[in-house]
């Protein structure tokens, strides 16, 4: 198995590339990953607000910002 610190050392590419891989065999797997009845709930209200225009909607760059990453 690779270890975190081998894994720092790629580039932001190669770990990216790295994401999406382990993504698509996760994706590939015949693993359901189901809600719960509280998850579904809260999913719904949120789809549900979104679509009555109440929603907020931030870029990117404003979650970065939010979030405290550079």
């Amino acid at each position: 198995m690779i270890s975190l610190e081998e894994i720092k050392k790629l580039s932001v590419e190669e770990r990216l590339q790295m994401v999406e891989a382990i993504w698509d065999s996760i994706e590939g797997d015949s693993v359901k990953l189901s809600l719960t009845p509280e998850q579904k709930k809260e999913l719904d209200r949120r789809i549900e607000k979104y679509e009555r225009g109440e929603g907020k909607l931030y870029s990117w760059e404003e979650i970065k910002q939010r979030a405290g990453i550079n």
